[in-house]
């Protein structure tokens, strides 16, 4: 029974990365702020990319890493339309990059952790092109975006200087990260799943992905938002987190929306959004 409460509880995981890149849609249009499908990584004979979204105000210099993962599944969106979400932090000057990993059900969970840390070495080392600071990066991401934005916060590296591929000997580490209502801990829910192959892995590899047990005191400063009222990753998961956050010294806040489900919309969303402009702008803007 428990099992099956859990997932059904993640069924909506994959479902917020549609709600969540539905939000403002337009029509597509040729926009040379945009620059869709950068190539930042191969496997399999695939392209790893990532769209770039830059503001039309001055940059700021600061550059925000957005997961796009619902349930590990990684969808392409027109990126006119999936630029729409975006409209907030592109106001405020900042750059964003919209990253796709392999998606289930092909790929694991552990295999969209990887991908996604690969994207943050590539843009730090061509950060140059898109006139930002390396040592300005933001993440942010819902529900499995959520949890993989918490694996850049809590488990980075300073790059592997031995490695013969240029991306790899640099650093996958983040400035500042904002998760909604992110898995924390992966330990209770791997294994067979029919609806979310991503989950699918060898049980072991849970704790090296699960950002819970990996929290130490120069994370970097973590906004956390979820809903009371979220019946499929409860609100307990960002609770654990936050306390971890805290009894670590790391900066942290846990802003919890009364009445807020899983996947925000309207009001919620709304507040998300102002919150995580707000922690993007307090940590990584010159003040």
């Amino acid at each position: 029974m428990q099992k099956k409460i859990i997932t059904a509880q993640l069924a909506v995981i994959v479902v917020s990365i549609f709600i969540l890149t539905s939000l403002h849609c337009a029509p597509a249009q040729s926009d040379p702020r945009i620059s869709p499908d950068i190539v930042y990584g191969h496997k399999d004979g695939m392209a790893l990319t990532f769209d770039v979204f830059r503001p039309e105000v001055e940059s700021n210099g600061a550059g925000i890493l957005y997961m796009v993962s619902g349930g590990w599944f990684s969808v392409w969106r027109e990126p006119a339309a999936l630029g729409r979400m975006f409209t907030e932090l592109l106001e405020a000057g900042f750059t964003v990059f919209a990253i796709r990993h392999g998606s289930a059900p092909r790929y694991k969970v552990p295999d969209a952790v990887a991908d996604v840390r690969r994207a943050v070495r590539f843009i730090r080392l061509n950060c140059e092109e898109w006139g930002i600071d390396q040592e300005r990066l933001g993440v942010y991401g819902g529900s499995a975006g959520g949890h993989l934005s918490l694996m850049l916060g809590c488990a980075a590296d300073a790059g592997d200087q031995g490695a013969e591929d240029p991306v790899l000997r640099i650093s996958d580490r983040v400035t500042a990260v904002v998760a909604y209502y992110p898995p924390v801990d992966l330990r209770a829910i791997t294994g067979p799943n029919e609806r979310f192959p991503a989950l699918e892995f060898d049980r072991e590899l849970a704790p090296s992905i699960s950002p819970l047990l990996h929290v130490t005191p120069d994370d970097p400063p973590t906004l956390l938002i979820h809903g009371d009222a979220d019946e499929l990753v409860p609100l307990r998961s960002s609770q654990v987190i936050h306390q971890a956050f805290l009894d670590t010294g790391v900066t942290t806040e846990l802003i919890i929306l009364e009445g807020a489900a899983h996947g925000f919309r309207d009001e919620y969303a709304r507040r998300a959004t102002d919150a995580t402009v707000a922690w993007f702008e307090n940590y990584l803007l010159d003040r």
